[in-house]
């Protein structure tokens, strides 16, 4: 009963063949409804959440790198001269680890679970609900294509009695009267013929709306429709429905959900430890080369000249001294290369600093009585939602023992007027070869005409309505029965 045609990845712009299986029907509005996309997109939040929580237990990281030119010049602090005559380029590495965990951290994986639960909850019972009204609607349809099916039969009933009305007539056993009273009736059933045919395009567009895409050209249903119990007693449907209905363990699941939430708001009682380490690394350097060079041959020759004179003074006491050293001091070119070499490390020949490691565990002792108010909330919110289960299995129970009620009284319904329309369907038969044999009036002919209308009509909406009560004892259990 699938349609091939309609199988088509992600979401369908048209229907792409002329016939429509309830299957293909329900297929494509769960592609295309933008109230059911919009629950499952409600999936991949509840995911990402998971993800997030399971990521907290998780060491977290972080790296930056800076960069620093500062202009020369002598500062002056507390009496003192500080600062260089050349501009001073510096950059900075550093690479922070940090983990925080507290009792809080770890219920939080469950608790987004639970509500991952509740979500798939939500979308199976929004995937229900999108599902009955689909079938409701595709119900409708065919009901108005047996109301028009009728009004073709009605129309076609409508000309003969027209004929015959003319041929009594014309052998002098009706009147002119016989044949105005059969136009009218023909009239009459030819605007309900239209009317009918209308009625139907009307609701295949609003099934079409609630497939999501738009109707072109003309679509043919073809699921067909039989009257069958329910195989399931009523005790088994309630049972059924306690332990599969979607919106029921969605409640539930976001019971737990607040249970864990208690548990967790309880958990900011607790401590917290946190550790932290990284590692870290800076560059510091001139942007005139030769400044460090001069700056250490002016601190070489002045060290020159303070130990040859420390050392002159011991040499006229009579004293060892060590002025041949003193003499020696000298300024090399390969010191000068060096220097200038390490003032190249800029901006990234880093020199790491030294390696550290940090452990803190902090006691929340108050806040202000913040923390006792979100353990009331959570403790308000699980009890509310303990309510609304119950209140929700209570409605459960009402719901489908009525739909079950309603079903069965449906079903005898059909079978009553089914009866029914035999019976006026035989008695149109009796009166049309009664108006033939001039023993019968067209007045008699049309009350009896009328009658079958009125009867037919209402077995088919009590074999619709039958079909559409079936539907809803199943949205009510939460699973299709058939």
């Amino acid at each position: 009963m699938f349609s091939a045609h309609a199988q088509t990845a992600g979401r369908d712009s048209v229907l792409r063949s002329n016939t429509l299986s309830l299957e293909e029907a329900i297929s494509v509005a769960r592609r295309n409804n933008y109230l059911y996309l919009e629950a499952l997109s409600n999936r991949q939040r509840a995911d990402a959440s998971v993800r997030t929580a399971f990521g907290q237990l998780l060491p977290q990281a972080d790296a930056s790198v800076t960069a620093l030119r500062q202009q020369g010049g002598r500062q002056i602090f507390n009496g003192g001269t500080f600062g260089a005559t050349s501009d001073v380029n510096q950059s900075q590495y550093n690479i922070g680890i940090g983990y925080r965990i507290n009792s809080a951290t770890l219920l939080a994986p469950k608790v987004q679970r639970a509500n991952r639960e509740a979500v798939e909850a939500d979308i199976t019972a929004s995937g229900e609900n999108l599902r009955t009204t689909v079938v409701q609607q595709y119900l409708t349809v065919l009901q108005a294509q047996a109301t028009a099916e009728l009004q073709d039969t009605l129309v076609s009933a409508a000309r003969s009695q027209v004929v015959l009305a003319q041929a009594r007539a014309l052998v002098g056993s009706g009147t002119a009267l016989d044949i105005s009273r059969a136009e009218v009736v023909l009239g009459q059933a030819q605007v309900q013929q239209l009317q009918a045919r209308n009625s139907i395009e009307i609701e295949k567009l609003k099934l079409f709306q609630q497939m999501g895409i738009p109707k072109t050209g003309d679509v043919t249903l073809t699921t067909p429709f039989t009257i069958s119990p329910v195989s399931l007693s009523l005790s088994e449907l309630l049972s059924a429905a306690r332990r599969e209905n979607p919106v029921v363990l969605a409640l539930r699941s976001r019971e737990r959900v607040a249970n864990l939430n208690v548990r967790r708001e309880k958990g900011e009682y607790t401590p917290t430890l946190s550790l932290n380490t990284g590692l870290s690394g800076y560059t510091y350097a001139y942007t005139n080369s030769n400044f460090p060079v001069e700056q250490a041959r002016a601190q070489t020759i002045a060290g020159k000249a303070d130990c040859i004179r420390t050392e002159e003074v011991r040499a006229a006491l009579g004293l060892t001294n060590r002025l041949a050293a003193c003499n020696s001091i000298t300024f090399s070119d390969d010191m000068a290369a060096t220097l200038r070499k390490q003032n190249g490390s800029f901006p990234f020949d880093f020199t790491k600093s030294p390696k550290s490691i940090s452990a803190t565990l902090s006691i929340p002792l108050f806040d202000g009585f913040a923390r006792e108010q979100r353990v009331q909330e959570a403790q308000i919110t699980r009890s509310n939602l303990q309510n609304q289960v119950r209140a929700t299995e209570i409605q459960l129970t009402s719901g489908i023992t009525s739909a079950y009620l309603t079903l069965s009284t449906a079903q005898q319904t059909v079978a009553l007027q089914e009866q029914n329309s035999a019976k006026a369907r035989q008695e149109l038969k009796l009166m049309q070869d009664r108006y033939r044999a001039g023993q019968a009036t067209f007045v008699d002919l049309s009350e009896s005409r009328a009658a079958y209308e009125r009867a037919e009509s209402e077995r088919i909406n009590a074999i619709y309505d039958y079909h559409k009560a079936f539907a809803l004892l199943e949205n009510a259990v939460g699973r299709p029965l058939r």
